[in-house]
């Protein structure tokens, strides 16, 4: 054999080593993680039920959010925030390393959160627990630091897959989320292996699924005027992500600035989600779940369900509740889908099914895996739409995210530039501060075009 032959046959065993490695380890991280989601779904099942039989449950809300912050601060405080963004940014700046007591802590509070009535998801805690599973387990066999950071990929996508029962679209969200405009494609086998291998693994321990799968009757035949909706919908669902996300930053500030002892505050805004339900309903505490069911069958919701979701979710996270963020951004779209429907007499159920996933795209700027996410939940014939609806939302968001420690990978748009490789939080400043100079440009310019077409018109002497 020629020396070229022995390069090749070299390259393909190394490669074939590093597949089998992959395949191997992280079909063990998604039978780890989908164990534990499992339990977690199920503890969240029973308690979430065992408090729902008492008519005003919600009264405790202030003592759980005391609890909660009580046993973040002073036990683990790395546990703080809403889960998945704690991960994206052990990622980037801690190699993937995240403490194993993360796992009981997260897991308790987001349960005295949710069945108390906090306005939370389930995902963020998922991600958490099986991101810190996964760094554990690389630790214990002494893996490399660019090993364990797969290994944390694995927990998210994992623990996105048991979650909601969407294999594909986890393993997508737990490479793309990481960057903005960007996919780790080095992690996309281990991350695919995870996300199914977690997925069957929860289902086998009795972690039941709905799905919702759209009827072609109910999808109209293509046209320009549907095509037409269909982008103005995307437009749309990008500026309620954007409220959604300004909101949470809004209220994170100005939290903060009160100078209170941190329980104290949770307390308070308890008090404030306890006064909403007895003002509004308890429809936008908790999951949600009822709610977001009724859009998608098309029934009658509050015009007022995304904005009023949208408010009791900042101030559970925002005041120091545990929990996710993707199960409220699926009520805040499927409701917003809903109004947007009721405005222009359209249909309710496959624009609340594109509120779904366009909030999610918008909000998280993951428009493939959220595209990827209509198919595994509406069924297929739905995915030309919702794929319009993502791209046109996550493009929408600009440089915002209900991440804030994610990467730019790449810019949205060519008028804009943004150092790639930044945070999208430190990225959002420096736009703004060059957009003003652009609008400044933009202002001689049309000062100028305007004088010259002044002088051209005016009467000659």
């Amino acid at each position: 054999m020629t020396k070229n032959h022995w390069i090749a046959l070299t390259e393909e065993s190394i490669i074939f080593l590093s597949i089998f490695k992959w395949v191997i380890l992280s079909a063990i991280i998604g039978g780890i993680v989908g164990s534990a989601t499992a339990g977690f779904l199920l503890l969240l099942h029973f308690f979430t039920d065992f408090s729902s039989q008492f008519n005003h449950y919600y009264y405790v809300l202030p003592v759980a959010m005391f609890l909660c912050v009580v046993l973040i601060k002073y036990v683990s405080p790395d546990s703080a925030g809403h889960g998945t963004e704690k991960v994206i940014c052990a990622v980037h700046k801690r190699d993937g390393l995240i403490r194993l007591r993360v796992v009981p802590i997260k897991l308790v509070t987001t349960i005295l959160t949710i069945a108390s009535g906090g306005s939370a998801g389930k995902e963020g805690p998922c991600a958490q627990i099986g991101a810190a599973l996964a760094s554990s387990f690389s630790n214990l066999f002494s893996f490399s630091k660019q090993d364990r950071k797969k290994f944390v990929i694995c927990g998210i996508s994992a623990g996105f897959a048991a979650v909601f029962g969407t294999p594909i679209a986890g393993a997508i969200f737990g490479v793309e989320v990481l960057f903005v405009g960007t996919l780790m494609y080095d992690v996309l086998l281990p991350s695919f292996v995870a996300g199914m291998v977690s997925y069957q693994v929860a289902a086998s321990w009795g972690v039941i699924y709905e799905y919702m799968p759209i009827s072609l009757s109910v999808l109209p035949e293509f046209s320009p005027s549907l095509f037409l909706k269909v982008v103005v919908a995307g437009i749309f669902f990008g500026l309620v992500s954007i409220l959604f996300i300004e909101l949470m930053k809004m209220t994170e500030k100005n939290v903060n600035k009160v100078r209170i002892w941190e329980p104290l505050k949770a307390a308070i805004g308890g008090v404030l989600l306890v006064g909403i339900a007895l003002i509004f309903s308890t429809d936008y505490l908790n999951l949600g779940l009822p709610v977001i069911n009724l859009a998608l069958r098309g029934e009658h919701v509050a015009w007022y369900a995304f904005v009023l979701k949208i408010v009791t979710t900042c101030i559970t996270l925002g005041f120091g509740g545990s929990g996710g963020v993707l199960t409220p951004i699926f009520f805040i779209g499927a409701t917003a889908g809903s109004f947007f429907a009721s405005l222009f007499a359209l249909n309710t159920v496959m624009f609340s099914a594109f509120g779904v996933v366009g909030l999610l795209a918008g909000a998280a700027n993951t428009p493939i895996s959220a595209s990827i996410l209509a198919v595994e939940l509406f069924g297929p014939s739905i995915a030309p739409y919702a794929t319009i609806v993502c791209v046109v939302s996550f493009l929408m968001t600009g440089f915002r995210s209900v991440y804030p420690s994610q990467i730019m990978g790449a810019t949205k748009s060519q008028s804009l530039c943004v150092e790639k490789g930044e945070e999208i939080e430190t990225a959002e400043h420096h736009i703004g501060y060059r957009t003003r100079k652009i609008m400044v440009s933009w202002r001689v310019v049309s000062r100028q075009i305007i004088s010259k077409i002044s002088h051209f018109f005016s009467p000659k002497p």
